[in-house]
């Protein structure tokens, strides 16, 4: 165990630079998803048949075939097809972006059918606009909804990164690994990225906690203000749309 700290210490800087990495995969790749979830979402519901069936297809390719291939072939199998090799970052953001953004649309399109008909039917009432209707009656209600879908996919997605040592790139699970690897120290390594990914969960699950509050606060709700500790259940499918690693 000493040997793992000394070297860890000693390894300080690359142990960082592992984190930021993956930190940034993780943030850009939610930022990827939430933009693809809002898309394909909204689409979802358009009133023209043949945009649906877009949305459809395009996410049931993505939830249909696993993250872990859909990694390798944009790093192995994309260059073979273009011509063009995307660092494995870009690869990676890519993939959780695509990836997680098709769970997302299905919890987008729940949070906008959830709103009362009631609600669509007034903006309608007062003549709002298709656009007005949606940013700002329909979306400020389907949002707070969202928010806790949203949160479980976000740590999902954070759990995904260590696919990234797969394809060769400098994130925590590496400089962990290669630790590992030069002092033998299994069970003190494994149980450091433990800690590590407990930890920025649970950083990542009070920012969407207060986004939360937020939300509902601007809907007039007083949610309970222990609410900004809360855990939540990753794994439960009806909250995900199913997501799963």
């Amino acid at each position: 165990m000493g040997d793992f700290f000394t070297t860890f210490s000693n390894d300080l800087p690359q142990v960082r630079s592992g984190l930021w990495v993956t930190v940034q995969a993780t943030l850009l790749g939610a930022a990827l998803a939430f933009v693809l979830s809002l898309l394909l979402g909204l689409m979802a519901g358009s009133r023209l048949a043949v945009v649906r069936v877009v949305s459809r297809i395009v996410v049931e390719f993505f939830r249909g075939t696993s993250l872990y291939v859909q990694l390798f072939w944009l790093y192995y199998a994309m260059p073979q097809l273009t011509g063009y090799q995307l660092t494995s970052m870009i690869c990676g953001v890519v993939a959780f972006g695509l990836n997680f953004g098709a769970y997302g649309s299905e919890v987008v399109r729940g949070g906008v059918n959830a709103v009362p008909r009631a609600q669509w039917e007034a903006a309608i009432a007062l003549n709002m606009s298709p656009y007005k209707r949606m940013t700002r009656v329909i979306m400020p209600q389907a949002w707070a909804q969202m928010i806790p879908s949203f949160t479980n996919l976000l740590i999902q997605l954070l759990k995904a990164t260590p696919l990234l040592w797969l394809i060769s790139a400098a994130d925590l699970m590496t400089v962990i690994q290669q630790i590992r690897d030069r002092t033998g120290e299994s069970l003190t390594s494994y149980a450091t990225l433990l800690v590590f990914y407990f930890v920025l969960a649970y950083i990542l699950t009070m920012l969407m906690n207060l986004l939360e509050r937020t939300a509902r606060a601007r809907l007039g709700q007083r949610p309970d203000k222990r609410s900004l500790l809360r855990s939540r259940s990753a794994g439960d499918p009806a909250l995900t749309g199913g997501a799963a690693q």
